[in-house]
C-alpha cells in the first residue's frame, strides 16, 4: 500500500517504478505428490540450478523460484506430467518457432528450447527414500546429495555433485563431476563424461567392472588395482577392476580422473 504525498505525482511515480519491476521479476511455484518406490521424479530445466535432497516423508516436494532480469517469469510455464514410470516436471519456455511449441514429455521426449529469454528457474526437490531422481538443465549446476535411489543427471554449463545409496550417472560439458554411490550392480554401461573439468568417483569396495578412462590434459588415479589390457597410456587406460564384467566409462579432455574406494 503506497501513499502519495504532496511532493508531487512525478516523484511518486518514479519511486514506484522500481518496486513494480522488482515484484514482476520474482515468482514462486511448488508441487507435491506421490511417486512410488522404484519410479522416478524427473526435472527438466534450461536456465538454473537443480538441487535434490532426501525427503523425510513419502511425498515428493518440488519448489521452484523463477526470476528474470529482462524477461518476465510469467512467460515460463511450469508443467507436471504424470506417467507410468513416475512424474516429469518441466520449465517450459516460449518456443522460438510458433509452429513447433515446446512440450514437456518424459525422458528424451518432448521439446525444450529457449531464445531471448533470461528467466532462471532454480529447482529444489525433496526426494523420498526409494524414489529415483533424474535431473536435467543446460545452464546451471546439479546437486543431488544424500539420496536413497538411483540418480541420473545432465547439464551443459555447470558442475555435477551426486551422492546416493543407489547407482549414479552424470554428464556435463563445462564443469566437474563428483559422484559417490553405494551400489555397483548396474547393467550395461555406466558413463561419466565431461570436457572441461575433472571427474572424481567414489565407488563401493567390492567393485567389479571393465573400465575405460581417458583424459587429454590431466592425470588418472585409482584406489583399485587395475589390470591393464592392451597398450598402456597415462592418458587413456582400459583395464579390469576385480573380476570385470559390467562397463564403466569415464571421459574428460581438460581435467583429471580419480576413482576412489569408499
Amino acid at each position: 500500500m503506497f501513499r502519495i504525498g504532496v511532493t508531487g505525482l512525478v516523484m511518486a511515480a518514479v519511486a514506484l517504478m522500481p518496486v513494480t519491476n522488482a515484484a514482476a521479476q520474482d515468482r514462486d511455484w511448488s508441487w507435491e505428490g506421490r511417486v512410488d518406490r522404484g519410479d522416478y521424479i524427473e526435472i527438466k530445466g534450461i536456465n538454473g540450478d537443480v538441487r535434490a535432497e532426501l525427503g523425510s516423508g513419502d511425498q515428493v516436494e518440488v519448489r521452484a523460484r523463477l526470476s528474470g532480469r529482462k524477461s518476465d517469469p510469467e512467460t515460463v510455464r511450469m508443467e507436471v506430467v504424470e506417467h507410468e514410470n513416475g512424474v516429469t516436471i518441466c520449465a517450459v519456455y516460449p518456443s522460438k518457432d510458433r509452429d513447433e511449441p515446446n512440450e514437456c514429455r518424459p525422458g528424451r521426449g518432448g521439446k525444450m528450447s529457449v531464445k531471448d529469454n533470461d528467466v532462471r528457474v532454480e529447482f529444489t526437490v525433496m526426494v523420498p527414500a526409494g524414489v529415483n531422481f533424474v535431473g536435467n538443465t543446460v545452464n546451471g549446476d546439479i546437486e543431488a546429495l544424500g539420496l536413497d535411489g538411483d540418480v541420473k543427471v545432465h547439464t551443459v554449463n555447470g558442475d555435477v555433485d551426486v551422492s546416493t545409496t543407489g547407482l549414479a550417472q552424470g554428464a556435463t560439458v563445462n564443469g566437474s563431476i563428483t559422484a559417490s554411490m553405494d551400489k555397483a550392480n548396474w547393467e550395461g554401461t555406466l558413463d561419466f563424461t565431461t570436457v572441461n573439468g575433472g571427474v572424481t568417483l567414489e565407488m563401493p569396495a567390492d567393485l567389479h567392472c571393465d573400465v575405460s578412462i581417458s583424459t587429454v590434459n590431466g592425470h588418472i588415479a585409482s584406489d583399485y588395482p587395475l589390470t591393464v589390457t592392451g597398450k598402456f597410456s597415462p592418458r587413456h587406460v582400459k583395464a579390469t577392476i576385480g573380476d570385470g564384467g559390467r562397463a564403466l566409462v569415464v571421459k574428460t579432455v581438460n581435467g583429471s580422473v580419480n576413482i576412489r574406494r569408499s
